[in-house]
């Protein structure tokens, strides 16, 4: 195999294991602690493994939540050498059914919920095989007609299988324009370029305890899970009652680092959890996946003032994340533009330029193109790569469709999606200046949308806090926006609603407010 690396992402756990084997390397919280050690999850992923080498399986779906069978899974997969692809059993049926066909996976190990999903997932489908530790020696649980998989000790591998650079590791799939989900391939190759520059970054140890926030179908798990593993700490997925005391639970599973999406800061505010230095123990403070406002790190950094906070950006095209920014109070004040924290520098080995409107570079501000080792295969479908992967300059490139401006320091700051900038009434606006503007009225936090209809677009904004009367809000405003883009609605909400992936759901408020507007247009 050309260019042999080894173990590959295996080889991170490998290495957690010859420093910490008899040390947790996953611990389940809910109502009993499950504890998973280097050197029990070692011997069980090598045993899995080897039905799912048995099988010929080269790419294998993970149908688990986050629990022992999922964490355990992924590893036996990866020790296979197969093509790991994260499903999640609570996704609706025709999802996960549609994730999966396109995957093309020929095994699909499940936990419990799992394989209470089989029947609906695979309507009659006999060409897979499936493999379901929880189901017991009898395989029960298994659909009539699914060769069912059984592990056994004695056709347990011997060592996780080798790995190339150029082989892909994940298969992750990412919502697209068309409704139809685009598989990213992630190799292992830039998977390992991303970790060496994370692992000199960070120096975690054997005593670091990860916050497991993201559900394994996001590409910010396999940072909390491969960087604990890698330094033979411990990942702690942190199950969804956590929230209402955050504090408590950070402290009784003596968490050293937090990694999560923004709308978690604003989530763990409103129920309290960030009134003074609440946070004392935590040392590194990580976010990415939507934008960073400075209010919320202000606040999060006070709560947690022994921790470094630091701001990462990046699409799963590029490998997980491939910018970082280390707040530093006023400095990255300074550098914010419309209340949104710098997503700082490009990591080492990347190129990187701004596109403008004319799709020339430009040395200021315009959309982030990069290339360099962290840049996927591409998509699954190559269809879905137009536009997207390109070639430019004798090198392939990713256009990741997001608006940046390059600071005076030469950090990058993160102005909005290229269709974030809407024409409103003859103005053309960014909404993340309306957002700020909101904002900065009183509202403790706001979104904003546009709903294009025949007569024109028009905004709505969403907004948490107290509650203003239009009027008012429309007054204070004046002092921040033109009259010719004023919002005319405004929803006063107690709380955004989250995705999935617990990012703010904009795409729901989206179409919350054109339903709004045909409603009050009738």
């Amino acid at each position: 195999m050309k260019g042999m690396t080894e173990h590959g992402l295996s080889g991170r756990f490998l290495r957690g294991l010859s420093r910490s084997p008899e040390g947790a390397a996953v611990r389940v919280v809910g109502a009993e602690v499950e504890t998973l050690s280097y050197a029990w999850m070692h011997r069980t992923a090598l045993e899995w493994g080897g039905a799912l080498a048995g099988a010929g399986a080269r790419t294998v779906a993970v149908l688990a939540g986050r629990n022992g069978t999922g964490y355990t899974g992924l590893l036996a997969a990866f020790y296979a050498g197969a093509t790991v692809v994260p499903l999640r059993p609570d996704f609706p049926p025709a999802r996960v059914r549609q994730t999966l066909e396109a995957s093309g996976a020929g095994v699909v190990l499940v936990d419990r919920a799992g394989a209470a999903l089989l029947p609906e997932v695979l309507q009659g489908r006999t060409d897979l095989a499936v493999l379901a530790p929880e189901a017991g020696a009898a395989g029960d649980g298994v659909p009539a007609g699914v060769r069912a998989l059984l592990p056994s000790p004695a056709a347990a591998l011997e060592e996780p299988a080798r790995v190339g650079p150029e082989d892909t590791a994940v298969l992750l799939f990412t919502s697209g324009s068309t409704g139809r989900p685009k598989g990213v391939a992630l190799t292992h190759g830039g998977l390992e370029h991303y970790f060496d520059i994370v692992d000199r970054r960070y120096g975690f140890g054997p005593s670091d305890v990860f916050s497991q926030a993201f559900d394994l179908n996001f590409d910010c798990a396999f940072f909390d899970l491969f960087c604990a593993w890698g330094a033979g700490g411990t990942a702690v997925p942190v199950p969804p009652y956590a929230y209402r005391d955050l504090p408590g639970f950070v402290a009784a599973q003596g968490l050293t680092v937090w990694f999560s999406t923004p709308s978690v800061i604003k989530l763990v505010r409103r129920l309290g959890g960030l009134a003074g230095p609440t946070l004392p123990g935590l040392r590194w403070s990580l976010f990415a996946g939507e934008a960073l406002t400075c209010r919320d790190a202000q606040d999060w950094q006070c709560a947690a003032p022994a921790s470094t906070l630091e701001n990462l950006y990046g699409p799963t095209e590029l490998t997980l994340t491939v910018t970082v920014h280390r707040w530093a109070g006023e400095r990255s004040l300074a550098a914010a533009v419309n209340g949104l924290a710098p997503i700082g520098t490009v990591h080492p080995g990347h190129e990187y330029v701004l596109l403008g409107p004319d799709g020339e570079p430009s040395e200021e501000e315009g959309e982030l193109c990069v290339s360099g080792p962290q840049l996927a295969a591409g998509y699954l479908d190559p269809r879905d790569e137009e536009g997207r992967f390109v070639e430019r300059g004798g090198r392939r490139w990713y256009r990741t469709g997001d608006r940046i401006r390059r600071a005076a320091d030469g950090e990058l700051v993160y102005l909005g999606r290229l269709d974030s900038q809407v024409q409103v009434h003859g103005w053309r606006i960014e909404l993340a200046e309306v957002e700020h503007a909101v904002r900065a009225c009183g509202p403790q936090d706001a979104v904003a949308v546009s709903v294009t209809r025949d007569d024109g677009t028009e905004l709505v904004v969403y907004y948490t806090g107290e509650a203003v009367t239009t009027p008012e809000l429309v007054r204070r405003l004046r002092s921040h926006l033109p009259d010719g883009v004023l919002p005319r609605h405004y929803q006063h909400l107690p709380e955004f609603p989250l995705n999935a992936n617990r990012k703010t759901d904009r795409l729901r408020l989206a179409a919350d407010a054109e339903a709004l507007l045909v409603s009050a247009a009738g």
